[in-house]
């Protein structure tokens, strides 16, 4: 974890020592819980600089219209769309410089094993493979019962845990499938106070700024 000198702002470079709101990167993967991306969204505009950064089939569920208007989405395809030779910035690198924190809020079993196999085949992962691990990443997984009570599950979460990822518990209720038990995501509200309690409790200000 980064203490508060290693976040200052830039000051300096730029002589600016006004603090300055964390930056928050939050991601969905493909999960049915990306219903509520746009409310976990929400949950941190008001505190946080934010940007998005979702899945392929996590946009089968995000209403793109309830986000918050001054987050920039990024998806798949903005992954080399600006890229034309060498020296020009590569995206999921930038991302990975730009961010304080990362929140993958779903985290699904597919995304869940890419992380711990070391994969990156789309935005999300190469962001995940790229990530300084000197900066806090957190998950909140959301799966079926069965996926999360799975034996790679487990494999899956000791191997993350060995990279630093902290872990947001799944909950135990009725599931989008009809069935009832653990694997739901946390609530963006506790997704969102776990983050903020976790960054604040290592020396950062009382509301939040980045000193």
């Amino acid at each position: 974890m980064e203490n508060a000198e290693s976040l200052k702002f830039d000051m300096e470079i730029h002589g600016n020592t006004a603090p300055r709101k964390p930056r928050i990167l939050l991601a969905a993967s493909g999960s049915v819980a990306a219903i509520k991306f746009a409310n976990l969204c929400n949950c941190f505009v008001e505190w946080a600089e934010v940007k998005a950064v979702v899945t392929k089939t996590s946009l089968h569920f995000i209403d793109k219209a309830a986000l918050p208007k001054d987050i920039t989405l990024y998806t798949d395809e903005d992954e080399w769309s600006t890229w034309k030779k060498i020296g020009d910035s590569v995206l999921h690198i930038e991302l990975r410089r730009w961010a304080d924190i990362m929140v993958i809020a779903p985290l699904s079993a597919n995304t869940l094993g890419k992380i711990a196999g070391g994969l990156c085949d789309n935005l999300l992962t190469c962001i995940v493979r790229a990530w300084d691990y000197s900066k806090p990443l957190f998950v909140a997984p959301a799966m079926n019962t069965f996926m999360w009570n799975n034996p790679f599950t487990e494999r899956h979460l000791l191997l993350i845990d060995d990279l630093g990822i902290n872990l947001i518990p799944p909950i135990t209720k009725r599931l989008a499938c009809g069935d009832y038990g653990n694997g739901a995501m946390a609530e963006p509200s506790l997704i969102f106070s776990t983050v903020r309690l976790f960054l604040e409790s290592r020396g950062q200000s009382g509301n939040g700024n980045v000193q």
